[in-house]
């Protein structure tokens, strides 16, 4: 509970002034009531309040400076520094010192170089209330600082002589007065007095207004006329109308900076840092702020000229205004550090000191705010920051009143995190800076974690740290992790590599109004512990966190970040290295996330909200969001690789009926943020509408025919960066998927990149539902060319074999996309989906068609290793060739095509045909059907039966036997308990009609009462050669093309959305006939 002062702490009655001196071996300790309060300087060995103790730091206006190597608050003890009726205005620095190896025993819980708050303590330090950050309002330019001149323009009410007296390198107004010589001829003496008395060097800047002349007498003049001959004054004397202008140009070395917000409580001496704007977050920069008495009220001063561009505005449509964060507090908390790193071995991969200070709890009450903490963390766990270490619920449901905060704080140039929130719940992070850290920067731990809020926070340069494989970049994984397991490898992109400005390890936390700016790797990362780890181990059972409601994401920006804006997927190993995963403890892992009421996977789903969001100039993604029900509303994305992914299982989705939504948002390819030359750190080439050069994501080089990563201070040499990234909006990967009501905008392929508003999941193996459903799209300055990209052979995109690339598929519900409302859009390769009248579209590699679709999973086992070809009977020349979405060494294998309903398929081996096959009904609603021929090797002995697997509950359910029969028309004659194959040993075809029974949800995969399945199990005789029925099976059983669903109707040009592509003349021709469409390449932009 908070303590509340009607006073400000200091005033208190009972306080005995405390004056230790400087001894650095002094032991203090204030316990057994004793109530103290500092008024001046100390140095100690430390100092410990217990026991009904109280410290109390008087607010006075000489700094107060305190060293020691620890501050320990234990039962019962308070420190109070201000309050929040009463804020502290002094200047204070609390100081610790010490090394890592110190001779000395450590605290066994604190360590050392702590400020600790044990079970039953108190500390309440609240410093000046300051703006924490704000946006830049106004594009600031490399070395341009929106200050060149001085500028003075006024409308006189008053005659006489005006003079201003400027600082001709600042170009600040030192000294104004005016000199009435209208009314007496003492002003004009005075006046003279006045010049006689200004600096050799500064600039008068004079104005005489009318009839200022009337009583000046010679000596005014020949002043003036002295002054002019001597270039001093920027206007000589004339008399002028009531308005009048001045401007003298300058050469100071400052900026002024246009802010959102009035800068509440920033002084001169203050500094501040600037967030990038472009793909590398090391374009951040600091400034000192400096007097401007000119200044508005939302402008202030710097020193020194920007090195990058810092965008002020909104570009496109899209808010990439930079965000500027206060560093200075009138209180600071700091580590004292060693010139370099020494003894311990984060000295192989820093070249400074990094056992800086940390503020730990474990507390009666903590409220902490309007402090600046500097040279804090340390590389060992535990010791942080700032770290509230398994409280518990700090809220109003934990008895708290008011409930637990941080707020107003600085956390910079840290060796470990910025804030910590471990085991514990309900706490208040707000208006928190935290930049140039190691590690997560706002981090969650164990996975209990819930209901925190973290309310306009930001986060900046965030690099890596040695402390948890999520932590670690490609070199910390190799060099720590290799072999910490007999036979372990480490794969860094795999197991580590997460480093995070926000990492929320339970969804159940609130995100509101942060702004995530420069990653070495995520900005916000949703992950997910299935059981809870650490000191939280048993806090809720296995898998709860995967099922737990998201909290609010509102209003959350992320951008110059390396690997994503924002990562909802992965979990993390939850058990140590062993023989069966030889993987370090906490390594990143597969997850899946699907919320629901209670986090009761049997309860209503519970959508996930991300609104607001904003992502750009992240160099690969914007966003990649794994799980059930996902929904973005008004979001934006711009300049990323990739702007947004929405992925589900891969295989099914693991919570079945629901899906994933785009709403409401704005896709910008390349926008007028063009960035700068920064070869060091990202790529630099042509693009946009006008082929100039701009800064280019994905920070990749091409070395011969390797791809690798290239990332600033890991030793890569940089060469030949890659500039033919396919850069995507939306990229479709699984599914089901919904996108209505969005805008794409500046996306344009350039010769050699393929760059569209809509593409595909590179190098897919899993699975492409058909029901990926888009409407009301809306494209602006993005030729028709450029809207979808299916893919092809090629840089990137490899060889486009595997099953996922071939089977890619959605659904253009209103036609905004191919201008036929209901069509289809498939690969065009892909014959198993086609028909007469689909209508190919070269530039996209795709073909537009009507249908209805759906899909099979083919399981196979024994053997598992084998490859399977698919025909339609329609087109038995044109094949699809599956290799299988899982590895050759599983026990099993699935292919996953999408078929067009109520057709005929055969399926063909490369080996011979699996003694098992498993057909599962995806996406089939009630009467659906296909028959499907299998190729055996003859003499094959078959057992078929159907059943239902409810996935949720594991349980299955036989539904029906089929018997053999004679006449193949009879298979059409099944019914859910007995069906019919026939088996054809001339062919070595088995035929069945696999129907569906029963109804399903809109977006399910299978039907309300489970997925429906076939089995078959199969006899073979040994010794089988490959199973492939092809030229027995055609032509006898080649089927005419059937058009089941006519081609819908072009849109008429009235409803086409237009697009404001300009282009010279007449060149883009379209070209149209029953079957295609060609677009002619030569533009010519200006």
């Amino acid at each position: 509970m908070y303590i509340s002062f009607p006073v400000c702490p200091d005033k208190m009655p009972g306080l005995q002034p405390w004056t230790p001196g400087h001894n650095e071996a002094h032991r203090v300790t204030i316990g057994y009531g004793r109530k103290v309060i500092l008024t001046s300087s100390v140095t100690v060995h430390s100092i410990e309040i217990l026991n009904g103790g109280k410290l109390v730091i008087a607010d006075s206006n000489r700094p107060i400076f305190l060293r020691a190597k620890h501050i320990l608050i234990g039962n019962k003890g308070e420190l109070h520094i201000g309050s929040p009726e009463c804020p502290y205005k002094g200047n204070l620095t609390i100081s610790l010192f010490g090394r890592s190896d110190d001779t000395e025993v450590e605290h066994s819980y604190f360590g050392r170089k702590y400020i600790g708050v044990g079970t039953g303590g108190t500390l309440e330090i609240h410093g000046e209330k300051k703006l924490s950050w704000t946006f830049l309002n106004k594009t600031l330019h490399p070395g341009q600082g929106n200050e060149n001149s001085y500028h003075f323009e006024r409308s006189w009410g008053n005659r006489g002589i005006i003079i201003h007296v400027i600082n001709p390198k600042t170009g600040d107004v030192l000294h104004t007065d005016r000199f009435d010589t209208y009314r007496s001829k003492d002003e004009s003496r005075r006046l003279a007095q006045y010049v006689d008395e200004v600096e050799t060097g500064q600039i008068l800047a004079m104005v005489v207004n009318d009839e200022g002349s009337n009583n000046l007498e010679d000596l005014g003049m020949t002043v003036i006329d002295h002054m002019c001959m001597l270039n001093m004054c920027a206007l000589c004397p004339s008399t002028v109308r009531p308005q009048a202008s001045i401007s003298i140009d300058t050469l100071s070395n400052c900026s002024v900076l246009e802010l959102a917000d009035e800068p509440q409580g920033w002084r001169f001496g203050d500094r501040i840092v600037v967030a990038s704007t472009d793909y590398s977050m090391h374009q951040a920069e600091e400034f000192s702020i400096l007097p401007c008495p000119s200044c508005t009220r939302n402008q202030i001063k710097v020193e020194g000229k920007p090195a990058y561009l810092h965008i002020g505005e909104e570009v496109d449509g899209v808010d990439m205004r930079a965000e500027v964060g206060l560093l200075t507090r009138n209180i600071l908390i700091r580590g004292e550090m060693e010139p370099t790193c020494y003894g311990n071995e984060a000295c192989k991969f820093f070249s400074f000191d990094t056992f800086g200070g940390h503020l730990k709890r474990g507390f009666r009450s903590v409220h902490v705010e309007g402090v600046e903490f500097k040279h804090m963390g340390q590389q060992s766990m535990g010791h942080y920051p700032v770290h509230f270490h398994m409280n518990g619920d700090v809220d109003k449901k934990g008895g708290y009143d008011p409930p637990t905060y941080v707020k107003d704080l600085s956390i910079h140039h840290t060796f470990s995190r910025c804030v910590t929130v471990h085991g514990t719940n309900g706490l208040l992070v707000k208006d928190v800076v935290g930049y140039d850290a190691l590690g997560h920067c706002f981090f969650t731990e164990d996975g209990p974690e819930e209901r925190n809020t973290f309310d306009h926070c930001l986060g900046l340069l965030v690099k890596a740290s040695t402390l948890l494989p999520s932590d670690r970049d490609s070199k910390m994984c190799r060099d720590i992790t290799n072999g910490a397991y007999p036979g372990y490898v480490a794969k860094p992109r795999q197991d580590c590599s997460a480093t995070s400005t926000f990492w929320m390890a339970n969804p159940n936390n609130n995100l509101i109004n942060c702004a995530a700016a420069g990653s070495e790797e995520t900005g916000f990362w949703f992950i997910f512990h299935h059981v809870p780890t650490g000191p939280s181990e048993g806090m809720y059972s296995p898998g709860k966190s995967e099922h737990t409601p998201m909290g609010l994401f509102i209003n959350n920006r992320a951008h110059s970040n390396y690997r994503a804006g924002m990562i909802l997927d992965h979990g993390v190993k939850t058990t140590e290295a062993n023989a069966k995963d030889k993987r370090p403890y906490l390594s990143l892992v597969g997850a899946r996330y699907s919320p629901h009421q209670d986090a009761d996977p049997f309860k209503p789903r519970v959508p996930a909200l991300v609104h607001h969001f904003v992502a750009y100039k992240n160099q690969d993604h914007g966003a990649w969001l794994r799980g059930g029900d996902v929904w973005l509303d008004d979001c934006q994305f711009a300049d990323n690789g990739i702007g947004l992914t929405l992925a589900s299982g891969g295989t099914f989705p693991d919570d079945d009926g629901s899906r994933q939504e785009v709403k409401n948002t704005l896709f910008v390819g390349e926008s007028g943020n063009r960035g700068m030359p920064d070869l060091i750190d990202q790529s630099w080439g042509p693009g946009g509408l006008d082929h100039l050069g701009r800064s280019l994501p994905r920070g990749k080089v091409c070395i011969g025919s390797e791809i690798k990563y290239c990332k600033p201070l890991h030793g890569c040499h940089c060469r030949l960066p890659c500039r033919d990234f396919p850069i995507r909006g939306m990229q479709i990967y699984d599914g089901p998927i919904n996108i209505q009501n969005c805008t794409f905008r500046k996306f344009i392929a350039l010769d050699g990149r393929h760059t569209s508003a809509f593409g595909f999941r590179l190098n897919n193996s899993w699975q492409s539902c058909p029901n990926n459903n888009v409407t009301d799209i809306t494209f602006d300055d993005v030729p028709i060319t450029s809207r979808v990209f299916f893919g092809e052979p090629g840089p990137w995109f490899n060889k486009m074999e595997m099953d996922g690339d071939k089977t890619t598929v959605f659904h253009d519900i209103d036609g905004s996309v191919s201008e036929y409302p209901g069509a289809f859009l498939v690969k065009e390769d892909n014959w198993l989906l086609r028909h007469p009248d689909c209508i190919d579209i070269p530039d996209w590699r795709a073909a537009i068609c009507s249908g209805h679709y759906a899909q099979i999973y083919v399981q196979t086992r024994n053997p598992a290793n084998l490859n399977m070809k698919m025909v339609k009977d329609e087109y038995p020349d044109k094949p699809l060739e599956l290799v299988g979405a899982l590895g050759k060494r599983n026990h099993y294998q699935q292919f996953q095509p999408v078929v067009m309903l109520g057709k005929g398929y055969t399926m063909h081996w490369d080996q011979a045909a699996p003694a098992e096959v498993t057909i599962w009904l995806i996406n089939f609603n009630r009467n659906d059907w296909i028959n499907i021929g299998i190729c055996y090797p003859k003499g094959t002995e078959f057992t078929i039966i159907s059943d239902i697997h409810n996935r949720l509950t594991k349980e299955t359910r036989k539904t029906g036997v089929f018997m053999r029969t004679t006449q193949r028309e009879k298979m059409g004659h099944s019914h859910q308990t007995r069906g019919y194959y026939y088996w054809e040993e001339d062919t070595g075809l088995l035929f069945l009609k696999i129907k569906a029974h029963n109804e399903k949800e809109d977006f399910a995969f299978c039907s309300v009462k489970g997925c429906e399945r076939v089995k078959i199990k199969a006899l073979i005789p040994p010794g089988s050669g490959p199973s492939d029925c092809m030229a027995e099976a055609y032509p006898r059983y080649t089927e005419m093309p059937v058009i089941d669903v006519p081609m819908p109707k072009k849109l008429p040009r009235s409803k086409l959305v237009r697009f404001k592509l300009k282009i010279k003349g007449t060149l883009m021709l379209i070209q149209s006939s029953r079957g295609s469409i060609s677009v002619c390449h030569s533009y010519i932009y200006h």
